[in-house]
């Protein structure tokens, strides 16, 4: 369910948008939109409705976790739309003024998942206690939210520090899914949209609770020099058309 100040941010981005913008006034135009590795393959298909939509508008995508995307942004990268996955990088975002938090919205949900490879006997969280589990992906905390919401879990299951030993720690979900397709490790936390892109390889052991909800937010960057085009590609992806292929890649509305 949409909070109250989402509904007043829509309102603001989609006036916006029709004030400022045309397809034909935006032709030629060219955005760069970084976004967080597990949108990689929904922004991918969303990327070319998009431009379908609106022709001779051109988005280029740039995925990493939402930590090194951000200090990117913060260090000058040319980027018009900045998409993490958590609201905690959204918010330091704002507090570095980086990102124009009028435009801000929450755009997709997702699910913590704990994976491993395909044949193996792990069947829930506490067979990780077990010795004959080595190795756990689990993306960097610091950097990587899948990683954030992976140690607030543990740590409120009382298992974070017990656990810790095992960490193989990923630069972003997407690597800790690979470490896992690839069997380099016994289990891995990432998000369900990730898992079931490799499902021929990967297991899904359970669902992990007890951390914040996984929420997506996106923002025009206070830089750009595509303000109109970059607000069009937000609304894209709070339009039916734009929904429905984030609900294809298994992400839920926020």
């Amino acid at each position: 369910m949409k909070t109250l100040r989402n509904v007043v941010v829509l309102t603001l981005v989609f006036a916006a948008v029709s004030a400022w913008s045309s397809s034909a006034a935006l032709a030629g135009e060219k955005i760069i939109v970084s976004a967080a590795a597990s949108l990689t393959d929904a922004f991918n298909q969303a990327g070319k409705g998009f431009e379908k939509a609106n022709p001779g508008v051109k988005v280029t995508f740039n995925f990493a976790a939402s930590g090194p995307l951000l200090q990117q942004i913060v260090m000058g990268a040319p980027v018009d739309a900045f998409a993490s996955a958590d609201v905690k990088t959204m918010r330091m975002a704002r507090m570095k003024g980086v990102i124009d938090y009028s435009t801000v919205v929450n755009f997709a949900g997702n699910k913590l998942v704990l994976v491993a490879p395909k044949g193996t006997a792990i069947k829930g969280l506490e067979d990780l206690m077990s010795g004959s589990v080595k190795r756990i992906a689990v993306g960097n905390p610091e950097t990587v939210p899948a990683g954030l919401y992976t140690e607030e879990a543990l740590k409120k299951s009382g298992m974070w520090s017990v656990l810790a030993p095992k960490f193989i720690y990923a630069d972003s979900v997407r690597q800790a899914l690979e470490y896992v397709s690839r069997g380099e490790v016994d289990a891995g936390f990432v998000y369900a949209t990730d898992a079931a892109i490799v499902r021929n390889k990967v297991k899904v052991v359970s669902d992990v609770k007890g951390h914040k909800p996984v929420v997506y937010p996106i923002g025009v960057v206070s830089s750009t020099r595509h303000r109109a085009a970059a607000l069009r590609f937000i609304k894209y992806l709070l339009s039916d058309k734009g929904r429905a292929i984030l609900a294809r890649y298994g992400f839920s509305r926020p």
